[in-house]
């Protein structure tokens, strides 16, 4: 099975974490957390359609000025998410600078606040020189971006300010059968894209051309022949910078359960479990029992705190350690 999302860690281990994810065939991509991405090309910033950052603390917000220069003249809009005072921040940012000549420029920033009770949209606009305007305000259902091919959750969590944790689930993974689609004389083309589109729309009775055909095939036919099978979507998580309370972590299991990949935060040893509880943030340890607990396949342990420079296998041995030795 060739897989929808394409995951990449863009800094090391003890740099800001961020984590790009490209959707194979769409042409676009997600960014999780808006740290340090002077690792990222213009062409790969260009595809970013969604950014969900878990707070503004510098190591993951620093990028923000870096994204807004390479996608000014961008046609189509950014969709960025965050917690309580993400609007605030994302203004404070665009009022940093003289806008007097960007009227005719299209970018447009829809930035969505998560709190408690609500969630709240606000557009900023190139051609209302980055004035904010109220789009929506609608009560908070962890559920905070969703189409035909994916949705996004968010749980809120503390480090002593509200931070959010995400996961990212396909709704279903459309897989081609090429035997299948042997049997029935039918080629490999650009029209199988658009079949798994109208099976995604549940468009079942549309018909679909076909490159060298004469007739069309019916959407709901190709299921039936087993061209498509469907099987579970990948499920992506990511959780940084939260106090090891048990709301937390009861919360972090909840929002990651069954996750095929997890990144998460490892940022201090279990040695250091104090102060890992004074700093609120999860040990090794905690990370990889709580990974496991949440029956999740894979954990990619990240932001290890500089203090460990050189103890950096030690610090993913405790994560795996933990890991392999809750999952039994």
């Amino acid at each position: 099975m060739k897989p929808t999302f394409h995951c990449r860690v863009v800094n090391g281990p003890f740099d800001d974490p961020v984590v790009y994810v490209r959707i194979i065939r769409l042409g676009k991509a997600l960014l999780f957390d808006l740290g340090d991405i002077w690792a990222l090309n213009a062409r790969e910033i260009h595809k970013i359609a969604h950014v969900f950052v878990t707070h503004t603390h510098i190591d993951h917000f620093i990028g923000f000025d870096r994204l807004l220069r390479i996608l000014l003249r961008r046609q189509w809009p950014l969709n960025l998410y965050g917690p309580s005072g993400i609007i605030e921040s994302v203004r404070g940012r665009l009022a940093g600078y003289t806008w007097n000549l960007i009227e005719e420029y299209p970018l447009e920033f829809y930035v969505t606040e998560v709190k408690e009770g609500f969630i709240k949209t606000v557009r900023f606009s190139a051609r209302e020189w980055f004035m904010p305007v109220e789009i929506q305000e609608r009560e908070n259902a962890s559920v905070i971006y969703n189409d035909a091919l994916f949705y996004v959750r968010t749980g809120i969590l503390d480090h002593g300010i509200p931070v959010l944790a995400y996961s990212l689930q396909e709704k279903e993974h459309l897989n081609i059968d090429p035997e299948r689609l042997k049997s029935l004389g039918l080629p490999v083309g650009p029209w199988l894209s658009e079949l798994k589109e109208m099976i995604r729309l549940k468009k079942l009775d549309e018909s679909i051309k076909v490159t060298g055909k004469q007739q069309g095939v019916v959407v709901k036919e190709m299921i039936e022949h087993g061209v498509v099978r469907k099987t579970p979507g990948q499920k992506i998580s990511y959780v940084m910078d939260v106090a090891p309370t048990d709301e937390n972590l009861n919360r972090i299991r909840e929002l990651v359960s069954g996750s095929d990949l997890l990144f998460i935060e490892t940022y201090f040893l279990e040695e250091d479990a104090e102060r890992a509880a004074e700093r609120n943030h999860l040990t090794a340890a905690v990370a990889g029992r709580v990974a496991a607990e949440a029956l999740v396949k894979k954990v990619i342990p990240l932001h290890i705190s500089p203090k460990y420079k050189g103890r950096q296998d030690e610090v993913i041995k405790e994560t795996m350690r933990h890991f392999e030795s809750f999952r039994h």
